[in-house]
């Protein structure tokens, strides 16, 4: 169990609200990374695992009650949280989103890694039987309003329906290739791969080369977001906008595949929801926060699928 040596401070603005937002996060003694909103009266701990995600459908993960007490875009932060060996910790926020800062992990990380207390390693969770979820099976199990608001708000679900996510054995750590499709110019098909394990070199090599990557959308839906009170904490410093004809950008790309290494950030936080240490090749193909969560249900689903190795 490995927690922080004192509080961080973290303010800023939810992308979706654009209102200010300030995080706290607390060392623990308590195995887990937990939520507490306190802008809600007897607000209860909101634990930050799989089986608490209740929404997806923003291109987000959200923990929690959405018509209670809930936590939106959790995925950058947990990433970071990861990648800092941070297992055990209380966050406390005075709102429904974490800050966006840059619209990726490093900010995160840079505030996290110097305040590390030094403890054992963090549960493994060892993967034993190759695990698919496809994006036909999303849709497959929703109820119809549901479906409907997918089509509204995230019509990729529908336009890339041979997506999945797949989870296969490997005992040398988290092994992750992700790749992107997009009919937009500037993406077109991107691949990237990622390997994490117990070593400092895979920790730098995620800190150098991924977690600057920010998050990205089209102009145009970024307009039609706001005006249906969303995405008003965007801006050009926090997320990459791709212009009206997708064969560019309207700022300036850390890398010319951003957009697929901003994917790797997203599914390593999507894992740590596990609540430890994936050991598996996790291979991701026109994937999202929702196959992600899908996967590890699956995964959680039949113990002879998974081992657990405590520290």
């Amino acid at each position: 169990m490995t927690s922080l040596t004192k509080k961080i401070e973290i303010s800023g603005v939810g992308i979706h609200s654009g209102l200010p937002v300030k995080m706290v996060v607390k060392p623990s003694k308590t195995k887990g990374i937990f939520f507490k909103r306190t802008d809600i009266k007897k607000s209860k701990l909101i634990p930050a695992t799989y089986d608490n995600v209740g929404e997806t459908l923003m291109r987000n993960t959200t923990i929690g009650d959405k018509n209670g007490a809930h936590v939106q875009t959790i995925e950058h932060l947990m990433s970071a949280l990861f990648i800092v060996g941070i297992d055990s910790a209380i966050i406390e926020i005075d709102g429904k989103e974490t800050p966006i800062l840059d619209g990726s992990a490093y900010e995160f990380i840079k505030k996290f890694e110097k305040n590390v207390s030094k403890s054992n390693c963090m549960k493994k969770i060892l993967v034993k039987k190759t695990i698919i979820a496809n994006r036909n099976e999303l849709v497959r199990f929703m109820p119809f309003f549901k479906r409907i608001k997918t089509i509204i708000l995230n019509h990729t679900i529908w336009r890339h329906g041979n997506g999945y996510v797949k989870l296969s054995p490997n005992d040398k750590g988290l092994f992750i290739d992700a790749t992107l499709v997009y009919k937009d110019k500037v993406i077109g098909t991107q691949s990237y791969s990622c390997e994490l394990d117990e070593t400092k070199k895979s920790k730098d090599n995620f800190i150098k080369n991924i977690s600057r990557s920010r998050t990205f959308g089209k102009y145009s839906e970024w307009e039609y977001l706001k005006a249906h009170g969303m995405g008003r904490g965007a801006n050009e410093n926090n997320v990459i906008a791709l212009n009206e004809n997708g064969d560019g950008t309207l700022n300036k790309l850390y890398y010319k595949d951003e957009f697929v290494r901003h994917k790797i950030i997203d599914a390593v936080g999507d894992m740590f929801t596990s609540g430890g240490f994936i050991f598996g090749h996790l291979e991701s193909y026109k994937g999202s926060h929702a196959l992600n969560n899908l996967v590890l249900r699956k995964l959680f689903s039949d113990k002879s699928n998974y081992e657990i190795i405590e520290k």
